[in-house]
C-alpha cells in the first residue's frame, strides 16, 4: 500500500510558475513508476507527465510539453511538478499517481493522491 500527498497548489498569475510536490508513504517509493494528472470542472481528468521508477525516462501532455518539468528524488519519497508559463487552461485539480510501471501510471494508476488545487489567473 502506498499513500500519496500532494503540495504546493495555490493561486498564479499567468506567466507564473508553481511548484508541486508528492509525498509517498507506505511501500518502497523507488519501485513505482510516478505521474501527475488533472482534472478541470466539467472536464475529465487528462494525463500530464509520468516518469520513470529511476527518472531515465519523462513523458509530458503535448499541452504542457516546454512549459512542465517532472522529477523526483527517491530518497525523499517525493515527486515533483515545475509549471512554468502557466496559462489560465492550467486550472484545475493536480492529482498524482503511481504505478509499477509508465503504462500502469499512466493508465489507470495503481495509486492516487487526494489532488491539489491549481488556479491560474490572467
Amino acid at each position: 500500500q502506498v499513500q500519496l500527498v500532494e503540495f504546493g497548489g495555490g493561486l498564479a498569475q499567468a506567466g507564473g510558475s508553481l511548484r508541486l510536490s508528492c509525498a509517498a508513504f507506505g511501500r518502497t517509493f523507488s519501485i513505482y513508476a510516478m505521474g501527475w494528472f488533472r482534472q478541470a470542472p466539467g472536464k475529465e481528468r487528462e494525463f500530464v507527465a509520468a516518469i520513470s521508477w529511476n527518472g531515465g525516462s519523462r513523458y509530458y501532455a503535448n499541452s504542457v510539453k516546454g512549459r512542465f518539468t517532472i522529477s523526483r528524488d527517491n530518497a525523499k519519497n517525493t515527486v515533483y511538478l515545475q509549471m512554468n508559463s502557466l496559462k489560465p487552461e492550467d486550472t484545475a485539480v493536480y492529482s498524482c499517481a503511481a504505478g509499477s510501471t509508465i503504462i500502469v501510471v499512466t493508465t489507470r494508476g495503481d495509486y492516487w493522491g487526494q489532488g491539489t488545487q491549481v488556479t491560474v489567473s490572467s
